[in-house]
């Protein structure tokens, strides 16, 4: 049923030919060259191949039934029909631990036995109390921001969770003395109001800085980072003027993708080809397999997809979340630089802005005011999205 539905809404998946309709492939920061011309087909072959290996390495996480521990006491046990959004977030998470861990260059081969490295990310991600980033463990830390067993939520809900998830961690690592089990820092980068005045978020540096430094060890100048972007850009759908930097996010080579994709149906979003986006879906029910760094002969093709699946960037869910890994403060200027450079080439449309200090807050009495003048008499069907 579900690649019916995928058939009808127009959802594909790449073969060779298919993909050689366009003239690049980005996935996570790094550009494949695939070509129509009549005079590269060996070149476009090998791009294709090495895009496919790309792809086929990061790791999917779906649904998953018998072999997965009950949640509490709901006696769940199994997150079929409510945990995509998690599952989106877990793979977004999971890559930015490859990243730190093996690096982006890092690729599967399935023919030679499983690193301890890799095998230990996998397995912080089981369905059990036991591992770090379980769904079990993400919805402890998401109580808060309203995650229950069984219920849906959205890209915002899912960004704050994993913070919290940082932060319970490191203040149990600090507790007990022991090791982190994540290994950087996360930010929210977020507008006024807990970002629910909608409008352009602010990436503060100088918050940035503040948080890198105290999380790192006294040794460490900078501690690696996980910067996560909740984003509303519209009503029904993807206004048409974030399409361009939405596209450009994948060329960044802090580029985690975005947990995102269909109304309704979180999916991963890992790549783009023109005005396609290349997804992970975690849509896909299948059994717990145990995974340990001791067993390196385990089969974790579960945990990896052989089927580039992709539909229309601007037909996914305007409610969405982008990630960025930035390994140290290099990177994350890089990144403040980029980014600034897609907000100018904006047209007066940025998905979000770099400052360097936080604004001041604005008094509490005139906070009503400030927003019933902010919001114009009339405005276009185009605008109504900022007044969310």
């Amino acid at each position: 049923m579900r690649r019916l539905q995928e058939r009808l809404l127009g959802h594909r998946w790449y073969t060779a030919a298919n993909a050689s309709s366009g003239s690049e492939i980005w996935v996570l920061g790094l550009c494949y060259k695939v070509s129509a011309d009549t005079g590269n087909e060996a070149l476009s072959a090998q791009a294709y191949e090495e895009f496919l290996l790309d792809f086929t390495s990061r790791v999917w996480i779906t649904y998953r039934k018998a072999g997965f521990e009950s949640l509490g006491q709901t006696k769940l046990t199994s997150d079929v029909g409510w945990g995509c959004m998690l599952r989106s977030g877990q793979m977004l998470l999971a890559q930015a631990l490859v990243c730190h861990d093996l690096g982006r260059s890092w690729r599967r081969d399935p023919g030679q036995p499983c690193s301890r490295e890799y095998l230990q990310i996998l397995q912080s991600f089981g369905d059990s109390e036991s591992c770090p980033f379980s769904i079990h463990n993400l919805l402890e830390a998401g109580s808060p921001f309203g995650l229950a067993a069984g219920s849906w939520l959205g890209p915002y809900a899912l960004c704050r969770t994993l913070e919290a998830l940082a932060k319970a961690d490191k203040n149990q690592s600090q507790k007990i003395g022991g090791e982190r089990a994540l290994p950087f820092a996360v930010y929210v980068v977020s507008g006024e109001a807990e970002g629910e005045r909608g409008g352009a978020p602010v990436l503060c540096v100088e918050d940035v800085a503040s948080l890198c430094s105290k999380w790192g060890e006294p040794t460490e100048e900078w501690s690696p980072l996980l910067l996560l972007v909740p984003l509303v850009l519209g009503l029904d759908k993807v206004n048409p003027r974030y399409l361009p930097s939405l596209r450009a996010t994948f060329t960044f080579p802090q580029s985690l993708g975005i947990a995102g994709g269909k109304p309704g149906a979180s999916t991963y979003l890992v790549g783009v080809q023109d005005d396609q986006a290349i997804y992970l879906d975690p849509h896909e029910t299948q059994q717990v397999v145990p995974v340990t760094p001791d067993n390196l002969e385990v089969d974790t093709g579960s945990y990896h997809c052989s089927v580039a699946r992709r539909l229309p960037l601007d037909s996914i869910d305007p409610s969405l979340a982008i990630g960025f890994y930035c390994r140290d403060r290099g990177e994350f200027d890089d990144l403040c630089a980029r980014s600034s450079e897609l907000a100018r080439q904006s047209n007066g449309a940025p998905m979000f802005t770099v400052a360097e200090k936080s604004a001041p807050p604005k008094a509490a009495d005139s906070s009503k005011l400030d927003m019933e003048e902010s919001v114009p008499k009339e405005s276009s069907s185009e605008d109504d999205w900022q007044m969310l």
